[in-house]
């Protein structure tokens, strides 16, 4: 978890993200960095019951909701702790392989589950910044 090499080759091998927690609002840090990454080459896929669709792009109420054509590579985190559990729980029955939990999303226990279960998994990091320091 947290690993420099392996979080180097997460935002290498990475195309499709999908946020959790995306907000339709550009003042927002979710849209900022779902935004950036968009400008970098990723696909983002917005899931939030909230909104419709998100920086041009469909969104889903929850990850279950994602069609099973779409390839997600990793999850991105944009909730509160507390509903970490569930995204793990959502992230595994998906089938994908890594979960990022933004800075100040922190669950050990939900992050160790999902090593247990063998997703990569980062914690309480920035997807932005992670980005512009390896790639």
């Amino acid at each position: 978890m947290n690993d420099p090499t392996e979080i180097k080759r997460l935002l290498e091998c990475s195309r499709t993200i999908a946020v959790v927690g995306l907000s339709a609002n550009p003042s927002r840090p979710s849209n900022a960095v779902a935004r950036y990454m968009q400008t970098q080459g990723y696909r983002i896929v917005p899931v939030n019951p909230n909104h419709e669709a998100v920086l041009g792009e469909f969104c889903y109420p929850s990850l279950l909701d994602i069609p099973a054509s779409t390839s997600i590579d990793l999850v991105n985190v944009f909730r509160r702790s507390d509903a970490v559990p569930l995204v793990v729980a959502q992230t595994m029955q998906i089938g994908v392989g890594a979960i990022w939990m933004q800075e100040g999303v922190v669950d050990g226990q939900a992050a160790r589950k999902a090593e247990n279960a063998g997703l990569t998994v980062v914690m309480d990091r920035c997807l932005l910044k992670e980005h512009s320091q390896y790639i």
